[in-house]
């Protein structure tokens, strides 16, 4: 029976696919690759590009970065209707996304709107801040200390609360606010505890602690920070 695979490549490196998903890559008929821009490159693709095969039917699709529900809502649901029709017509189809498919995907709105109508499995990936914890050799959480994982896009007060309330924190997409995330560390006295990867395992990984930085510092759109209250992540 044909299937919908949803698979994560990954933080950024060919070689951090998992095996699963390599082979599996190697058995679909059609792969569905999202881009943020008309014109643009994937960049799930492109991670994934060692283990495409030749002959395998690729379908870039655009899935726009717009604060209109209305208008990605539109968006997905179309994308969805057509790996449907694939998947009832007996193909397999795939759908790459970065790291992690549970984690902050675009695969989860197609996702939502596919698995009461065709066959579905998910593939599990690498995140980011798993693998930045492993690039710099550190516990990503221990025993019974708590880890939270927020987007900086959310509003300031929720993000406060999240740097009182937990001893690890993941905050995502740290670029599009930093300003705002960087007061919030400073007001803590956070700034020796936070560290920030741009293009974790990509070619032109950067890692800079937070105290080298400033609140006018520009940072790179792939940017995550970690911190982490009982460590000091400067040298």
């Amino acid at each position: 029976m044909a299937k919908f695979y949803g698979i994560g490549v990954g933080p950024g490196d060919p070689d951090l696919l998992t095996v699963k998903a390599t082979k599996l890559i190697q058995q679909l008929d059609v792969l569905y690759t999202p881009k943020a821009h008309h014109g643009g490159v994937s960049v799930a693709e492109k991670i994934a590009q060692p283990y495409l095969p030749a002959d395998l039917e690729i379908k870039q699709r655009h899935f726009p970065m717009v604060k209109d529900l209305a208008t990605k809502e539109k968006s997905w649901t179309a994308i969805a209707s057509e790996i449907v029709s694939d998947v009832q017509a007996g193909r397999d189809v795939g759908f790459l996304t970065l790291g992690d498919p549970s984690v902050y995907s675009t695969y989860s709105y197609i996702l939502a709107r596919v698995q009461d109508q065709i066959a579905v499995e998910t593939i599990a990936g690498i995140s980011s801040f798993s693998q930045i914890a492993a690039s710099l050799s550190i516990p990503l959480v221990l025993d019974d200390e708590l880890l939270t994982v927020v987007p900086a896009t959310t509003d300031e007060a929720t993000l406060k609360s999240a740097l009182a309330l937990n001893d690890n924190l993941v905050i995502m997409k740290v670029a599009t606010h930093w300003q705002m995330v960087y007061q919030l560390l400073a007001a803590a006295g956070l700034l020796d505890q936070a560290i920030v990867v741009a293009n974790a395992s990509m070619a032109g990984q950067e890692i800079t602690p937070v105290q080298q930085l400033t609140a006018d510092s520009k940072l790179p759109y792939f940017a995550t920070m970690l911190v982490k209250k009982h460590q000091r992540l400067v040298e």
